[in-house]
């Protein structure tokens, strides 16, 4: 793969993109560089005066961008079934789903609206449920794609069944590894299922390596183990939040992205550099917990792809 870059992204025009968490850091460089290229974009997220910020922000640099704001709060469900009906009001397709809005190693265990831990019913459980509802939506359009953000946290990550939402015991890194291991799951067993099921999807999942946002400083805070190694990392291995997007928009886009991929940072270690392959760690690939953990969230999220599937 050559030096992927942001000038490579095909044109977009008439394409239609959701991407969640966008009125920030990774998600807004995506939702800004698919304006760019021409896409129909909509951006998410939980506070509308960031939202309309980022409109403003994106119109500045694209004055003919086509371009949206709507709440979406990941850690409700209620605001997910919400959305997608709003969505489902606007639009008869969806061209791009791009999962990308989390949180990081929360300090102390809280949880979301659902009674989920934060992390897991957030950055996964909220995208899964997102994810069936707009699946209808997604099969009506010719070449639909999904993106799901991992991280490089996922290859410490494992999913413990009987500790799902923490309340056995609770360790920030290790919930939010958890998380990104589901994330990278759920990319690959969506395309098994969109196969089984004639759905016609292109999903797969990306991560930013180590980009500068305010992931780190929103989660576990200024304070402690990651805030100090971020300290020392940062000149030497990360790279800016639009570089970070770049495996993101390459997963999104590009002719080459492949079904059931991984992409990220090729340079340091995944930490940096042009979007390349990842390397995708044997935990992930795992069929049978992958089966089990689509049954499980399925339960939790009171949504089901395969009824959503007849709905399209």
């Amino acid at each position: 793969m050559t030096d992927w870059s942001i000038d490579h992204i095909p044109p977009m025009a008439g394409k239609l993109a959701v991407v969640t968490g966008a009125t920030g850091g990774l998600g807004f460089e995506t939702a800004l560089a698919l304006a760019g290229a021409g896409a129909e974009v909509v951006l998410t997220g939980r506070n509308d005066a960031k939202g309309s910020e980022a409109i403003d922000r994106i119109c500045a640099r694209y004055p003919d961008a086509i371009i949206s704001y709507e709440q979406l709060d990941l850690a409700s469900l209620d605001s997910v079934a919400a959305f997608a009906r709003r969505f489902g009001a606007m639009y008869k397709s969806l061209d791009l789903l791009i999962n990308n809005a989390g949180v990081m190693a929360l300090p102390v265990r809280q949880t979301t609206a659902d009674g989920f831990e934060m992390q897991f019913g957030t950055n996964y459980l909220g995208h899964y449920a997102l994810t069936a509802r707009l699946l209808p939506l997604l099969r009506r359009s010719k070449a639909p794609r999904v993106v799901n953000l991992s991280s490089l946290a996922h290859r410490t990550g494992m999913i413990d069944f009987d500790n799902l939402q923490g309340t056995v015991f609770y360790k920030p890194m290790r919930a939010y590894s958890q998380s990104k291991l589901a994330m990278l799951i759920f990319a690959i067993e969506l395309q098994r299922r969109s196969d089984a099921g004639g759905w016609g999807i292109m999903s797969n999942a990306a991560h930013p390596g180590y980009a500068r946002t305010d992931l780190i400083a929103n989660g576990p805070g200024r304070r402690g183990i990651l805030w100090q190694a971020s300290k020392i990392l940062q000149p030497l291995a990360s790279h800016s939040a639009a570089a970070g997007a770049m495996p993101t928009l390459f997963a999104a886009t590009s002719p080459d992205a492949d079904i059931a991929s991984y992409y990220g940072p090729k340079r340091f270690f995944e930490m940096k550099g042009p979007p390349s392959p990842a390397k995708i760690m044997p935990q992930a690939l795992d069929a049978a917990v992958a089966a089990r953990l689509w049954d499980v969230s399925a339960a939790l999220v009171g949504v089901s792809f395969d009824q959503r599937a007849i709905a399209a």
